[in-house]
Parts: structure tokens; C-alpha cells; sequence
């Protein structure tokens, strides 16, 4: 019988080989969605001409002449070939690392997500679905690079500096509250890489609209005139950072009522504690102040920026170099 967890490891591999193909496949889309939107603009200038040219003509029997001309060309719809590519691939790579996922798990006897390379397989695995589910409702390709590029950097870390062989369970995780917390946290944190990311071009448009307001010739790329504007980006951001804070909401209440039954008390200022709970406050503040008038814009778009920022510090530094009572990193 083949090892399960090399197996599980080479199917991780290829994953994160496929989610860079993937990667770079959207990067593509986004170079021709630059040419697309200059295409575009040249088609909407070239009927302002001719539009100008029916007008002058109308009383000197331009009226023939205008119905004898040739349509305009119309700007084809656009079909993003190198998008549904990348989606494609990253359905490719969700199945290996699900198939990855499993197989840790059938090899550990256990919910793979007990130390800090399982937390990674774990949780970029909820991202990328979270993506793929959403895009089934609300066309999101365009933020494939962002997605794809996350997990590669965040699995191949883990992959390489993380990765610890099986392990029986530490008696404090021994709960069924280990399935339930880890589960709905890494849920959350995947509606927060989608607000995140929707934050990071909300900046990106805001400024590309206030250039082109002020008539300036170069108001950024050329791929955001095939974007939502601002404002959509902005809406849609503070919808998944909603759903991401009920996520975490229950994350809190989840954790201390395990670690009632694990420590004997439902709050104990552990590090992870503190920095779950600045997360939470973190994204209390973004959800209070995008819902009062004066901090729409670009001040909630950054702060949706750091809120997900410590979503990684938590993840990665306060897991690696702090020590408590959740030091569960799997490292020497």
C-alpha cells in the first residue's frame, strides 16, 4: 500500500505547479483585457466621427449618403479566453488539492488541520472553493490573479518550511470543537482574501477615475476600463467582509467555549486569542465606518486592506514565533 502522505505530498505539488499555470494564464486575460478596452475606446471614437460627419451632411442629401454608408464596427463582446482558461486550471488544482487534503488525512486518522502546514492545505483549500462558488453567481475571474497568486506563495511556503510528517493529536485539540472553530475560521478568512482583494483594485479604480475626471492622458492600466467602477468594487468588498466577520464572530464564540473545556476558563489573553480578537475589532471598525458616509472610499478600502493583513500576520508570525497555549505549529 503506497505511502498516503507522499502521496498526499505529491498531489500538493501539483496543485500549487497548476494554480501557477493558472496564475500566469490570468495574468494573460488581464494584458488582453487592456487591449480590449483599447479597442473599444478606438471603435467609440471612430463612430463619434462618423456620427459628426451624418450630422453635416443632413439638407445637402446627406441622408443617402449616410444610409449607404457602412456600419460601424461594433465592439464585439468580449470572451476572456484566457480567464476561463485560469478558471479551468484552478478547478484542475482545487481537485488535486482537495485530493491532497483527503489523503492527509486518511493517512493521519484525523481532520487535517492540527498543525500549521495542514492549517495552509486547509484554508488556501476554503479560499480557492470560496472563489470558484462565487464565480458561479458573480463573475470574479478578474481577481484569479490575486487568488491564485495567494495560494501558490502561502502552500509553497508551507510546503517548504512548514511541512511536518504525521503526528498523533495534542491532547487539547482532541474536541470535536477542532472541526467546528478551525473549519468556520478558515471559512471567514476566505471571504476576507475576496474583500481584500476587491479593496486592493477599489484603490486601483478610485485613482484611474479621479485621473480621468481631471482629464489627465495616462489614468493607469488599461485593464480596470473592463472593471466594475469603485463604488461596485467597493459594495461588493464590504459583502464578502460581512460574511467573512459573521465567520469570525462565531470563530470567537467557538474558541472560548473550547477553550472552557480544554483550560477551565473562556478567555485567557493567549496571543492567538488577543489576535483574533484585533481581528475581529479590526473588521468591526471597517464594517462601522464604511456604514457611516465620511469613511466610504479609499478609507475603507484600507482598511479592509488591513484587516486582512493581520489575518496573515496572525496566520503566519504570531503562529511561528510566539509562543502560548496555541503554539500548535507542528515546529521544533
Amino acid at each position: 500500500m503506497p505511502d498516503l502522505d507522499s502521496l498526499s505530498i505529491l498531489f500538493i505539488w501539483t496543485a500549487i505547479a497548476i494554480y501557477a499555470a493558472a496564475f500566469v494564464a490570468y495574468a494573460f486575460d488581464l494584458a488582453r483585457r487592456s487591449e480590449v478596452h483599447a479597442d473599444a475606446r478606438l471603435v467609440r471614437e471612430r463612430e463619434a466621427v462618423l456620427v459628426g460627419a451624418e450630422s453635416s451632411a443632413v439638407g445637402t442629401g446627406g441622408d443617402a449618403a449616410a444610409s449607404d454608408a457602412p456600419a460601424s464596427d461594433a465592439p464585439a463582446k468580449p470572451r476572456y479566453v484566457m480567464a476561463r482558461i485560469g478558471t479551468a486550471l484552478t478547478v484542475l488544482g482545487f481537485l488535486f488539492q482537495l485530493a491532497a487534503t483527503i489523503t492527509r488525512g486518511i493517512a493521519a486518522e484525523r481532520v487535517p488541520w492540527a498543525n500549521l502546514y495542514e492549517f495552509a492545505m486547509t484554508g488556501t483549500l476554503l479560499v480557492v472553493f470560496v472563489y470558484l462558488v462565487v464565480n458561479t453567481r458573480v463573475d470574479l475571474r478578474f481577481l484569479g490573479t490575486f487568488i491564485t497568486g495567494l495560494v501558490v506563495v502561502l502552500m509553497g511556503a508551507a510546503a517548504i518550511s512548514f511541512y511536518v510528517g504525521v503526528v498523533p493529536l495534542m491532547d487539547p485539540l482532541k474536541s470535536v470543537w477542532l472541526v467546528i472553530h478551525v473549519f468556520v475560521a478558515s471559512l471567514g478568512t476566505a471571504f476576507f482574501a475576496l474583500a481584500c482583494a476587491l479593496s486592493v483594485l477599489q484603490l486601483m479604480q478610485s485613482r484611474r477615475e479621479r485621473r480621468l475626471a481631471e482629464a489627465l492622458e495616462k489614468p493607469g492600466p488599461r485593464f480596470l476600463g473592463t472593471l466594475p467602477t469603485a463604488d461596485r468594487l467597493e459594495g461588493m468588498a464590504f459583502r464578502f467582509a460581512i460574511v467573512g466577520f459573521i465567520f469570525w464572530t462565531f470563530t470567537l464564540i467557538a474558541g472560548a467555549i473550547w477553550a472552557q473545556d480544554a483550560w477551565g476558563r473562556y478567555w485567557g489573553f493567549d496571543v492567538k486569542e488577543t489576535w483574533t480578537f484585533i481581528i475581529w475589532v479590526l473588521y468591526a471598525g471597517y464594517i462601522h465606518a464604511r456604514a457611516t458616509r465620511g469613511w466610504r472610499g479609499n478609507p475603507s478600502a484600507w482598511l479592509s486592506i488591513v484587516g486582512f493583513t493581520a489575518v496573515i500576520f496572525n496566520f503566519t508570525i504570531v503562529n511561528v514565533f510566539f509562543k502560548g497555549l496555541h503554539a500548535y505549529s507542528g515546529l521544533s
